[in-house]
């Protein structure tokens, strides 16, 4: 054994090969997969440092013993290192680089075999060595930018130096994760094998290398020289990849740009030079308010999966599964379900309903298949498993129920204690419900523990959250079994306690009211829009209103008015009640605050219409200038508000699953990390100071609550550093 670590091993010998080639084991103990943390970087140093050392040696693969490479840095350390300042993080990747750089030029040649994910710096290792052999089932990237950082261990340096400037700007720009066949095309490995031969192709590779067949000296000089572009190609390379990212990333992440900065400025440099221009657009980025939500986010997302993984530890299983109501929305379940190979019947009392959600589910296989995701064959077997009916026939077999009616208390209850009869005892019921309490829709049945509700987004196949909603007597059985079929499903269900709205509706209609009182002063709801989309998000509150559909948006805002008079009921009518007394229901039939047209691809496209003017004019009060930091105010305060008293009113558990269902379920802009950590990014105090001026004008909506006051007067935030839940 030449080194023995926690995570590392080093040994002299391979299960084939001779005592001459070394076998470096990525092992982490005591977890699932490989993680570069602090500690397992110092073991590479120390590992490496024994092969340095080590006499007789000629080859050197690289391995894992688990069923992953690496899944890349340990991110849970990322805001504690960012918290050191930008001299300590360039100081920490130099190091790195050193590392990195002493595994390059060993005096022998180098391979690595690459199973499972080899991700971020788990990529960037691989990158060290001469050769890479792949598994034919995994996959590497170089996914950074999506955190709002760069490549920091050599990956803007070696990468676009061994597959090409374009491919490399691709790779990282998009933060992708590329098959094995993709990256052998653009030379990213050398060979690709099933993972039972990697450790055979790696040695057949070195015996290769050392028969004078593969030049492993010129592969190093190629990665350690300058990049080879004339001026000219340079030039047209990175100027037109800045030019056509930056329109991609938008104007809230610049990471993918600075990205191809850092490639194009260390272009013409030695490995050195431009290994420094890395470490130093690393730091900055990584100071930047845009990497520390980013990184939160895929911080929350990691409780928010440890906690549905709990429940599904718990859960019976879910083999067959049928939705009550057709058409768009049960025809969006049913594809979903079908998609990810759990069976479903679609059950309606109409036939023409029954062709509705066959249709949303065929055109949406179609298109699946026309991106070449999907074969024809693959797309009829799924679709085989979407069976439609109009009785109750098959559903003594179902698992799991999922109503989907009309959003109507008296319809829902007549279907919900009707199917509950037919079904078995153990069966789960399930309500798609926006608003209404499942309390409430529970009390006439006889098993309202195996009663809760699953509430999907619209489009269903593209909307990630699904609300899964505790009633005073659901149990935890058909908690579990709703959030395992989520999972199953292919989404992210975060489970809540019942209350008018649920989470995110509860927390939606306070910035609608914010929205409201600001048409009613006299703001012009497009300029509204426009000022809340340049804040982050994908559509303004006018916009938004037309795709939820005016008269979904009226009778959830009275269930709220009814939930939370104090703050959510309004005398007078609103802009909102005014477009749905006069038939402008939104994008359903093509009026709103917007006019729809169609566009080329036949999606419907707004324009600007006089009569939404005039009939707005009805509701206004007074005529009041705003600047663009008073409408976000006057929109943000509310929302992040009621989010805070979710969390207080324990309707939501931790600051991690408010923030990740605001984000997943009605477009919360990521870079904003959430309405909590948008509050702390503020600053407690600041932000209740900001809500008391607000308040004063305008009522309890604005009101921050004694909590929260005690929270800023203790100079307590949401998050610690180093808490994520």
């Amino acid at each position: 054994m030449i080194y023995q670590g926690n995570a590392i091993t080093v040994a002299r010998g391979t299960k084939t090969g001779g005592d001459d080639i070394a076998m470096l084991t990525f092992d982490l103990k005591d977890e699932s997969i490989n993680k570069l943390s602090s500690a397992v970087v110092a073991e590479l140093d120390d590992a490496v440092k024994a092969i340095q050392g080590e006499s007789g040696l000629k080859g050197l693969v690289i391995g894992s013993a688990k069923d992953v490479f690496i899944v890349g840095a340990d991110i849970t350390e990322f805001h504690g290192l960012f918290d050191k300042g930008e001299e300590y993080l360039v100081e920490m990747n130099l190091k790195v680089h050193d590392i990195f750089n002493a595994i390059e030029d060993l005096p022998f040649p180098t391979v690595t075999a690459i199973n499972g994910l080899a991700l971020g710096g788990g990529c960037e290792v691989t990158l060290t060595t001469d050769f890479r052999v792949m598994g034919e089932k995994a996959k590497i990237g170089l996914p950074e930018t999506k955190l709002g950082i760069l490549p920091g261990w050599g990956g803007c340096v070696r990468l676009p130096r061994m597959i090409g400037a374009d491919n490399a700007i691709e790779w990282i720009a998009g933060g992708t994760e590329n098959r094995a066949d993709a990256a052998l095309k653009v030379g990213a490995v050398d060979a690709v094998v099933p993972d039972e031969s990697l450790e055979a192709a790696a040695l057949d590779i070195l015996a290769r290398a050392f028969s004078g067949e593969l030049d492993y000296q010129a592969r190093r000089d190629e990665k350690k020289g300058p990049l080879k572009l004339n001026p000219i190609e340079q030039m047209m390379a990175f100027e037109t990849a800045k030019g056509y990212v930056k329109g991609k990333a938008g104007p809230h992440y610049p990471a993918p740009v600075e990205a191809i900065k850092v490639i194009q400025k260390g272009a013409g440099e030695e490995r050195g030079r431009a290994q420094a221009i890395e470490a130093k657009a690393f730091a900055k980025l990584a100071l930047s308010d845009v990497a520390f939500n980013l990184v939160g986010l895929f911080l929350n997302d990691q409780v928010v999966k440890k906690k549905a993984g709990k429940y599904e530890k718990q859960a019976r299983a879910v083999k067959q599964t049928a939705v009550l109501g057709a058409g768009i929305m049960g025809g969006g379940i049913a594809y979903q379900s079908a998609s990810k190979g759990t069976p479903i019947l679609m059950k309606d009392i109409k036939e023409e309903a029954i062709e509705l959600g066959l249709k949303e589910s065929r055109k949406l296989f179609a298109k699946q298949a026309e991106r070449g995701k999907l074969t024809t064959e693959q797309m009829a077997e799924k679709l085989t498993l979407i069976r439609p009916t109009l009785s109750y026939g098959d559903f003594g077999h179902v698992d799991l129920v999922v109503e989907a009616v009309v959003e109507n208390p008296k319809v829902k209850d007549a279907v919900l204690t009707e199917v509950e009869g037919l079904v078995g005892e153990e069966t789960i019921l399930t309500s798609n419900t926006s608003t209404i309490s499942i309390t409430r829709l529970a009390q006439n049945l006889k098993r309202p523990e195996n009663f809760c509700g699953m509430h999907f987004f619209n489009p269903v196949h593209r909307m990630p959250l699904v609300e899964v909603i505790r009633g005073e007597k659901t149990g935890d059985a058909a908690v579990a079994a709703t959030v395992a079929y989520a999972r199953a499903m292919g989404k992210t269900p975060i489970v809540v306690n019942d209350c008018p709205g649920f989470l995110v509706n509860r927390v939606l209609f306070p910035y609608f009211g914010g929205f409201s009182l600001l048409v009613e002063q006299g703001a012009d709801f497009q300029h509204i829009d426009k000022v809340m989309e340049k804040f982050g998000w994908p559509m303004g509150p006018a916009y938004l209103l037309d795709v939820v559909g005016m008269d979904t948006a009226v009778h959830a805002n009275e269930v709220m008015a009814e939930g939370y008079p104090d703050r959510m009921a309004r005398e007078g009518k609103t802009a909102i009640q005014v477009m749905y007394e006069n038939e402008r229901l939104g994008q359903k039939n093509d009026k709103g605050f917007y006019a729809y047209e169609e566009d080329k691809k036949g999606k419907p496209k707004k324009v600007s219409d006089d009569d939404a003017y005039a009939l707005v004019k009805q509701v206004v009060k007074e005529h009041k200038t705003f600047s663009d930091d008073d409408i976000i105010a006057r929109m943000m305060v509310p929302l992040c508000l009621e989010t805070v008293r979710c969390l207080e009113d324990g309707i939501v558990e931790t600051p991690a699953e408010a923030d990740m269902a605001l984000i997943y379920g009605i477009g919360f802009p990521p870079f904003r990390g959430g309405a909590l950590r948008y509050i702390d990014a503020m600053g407690v105090g600041e932000f209740v100071k900001l809500a008391e001026g607000l308040a004063d004008e305008l009522g309890p909506l604005y009101a921050p609550t004694d909590k929260l006051r005690k929270m800023a007067e203790a100079g307590e935030r949401f998050y610690s550093t180093q808490a994520q839940s």
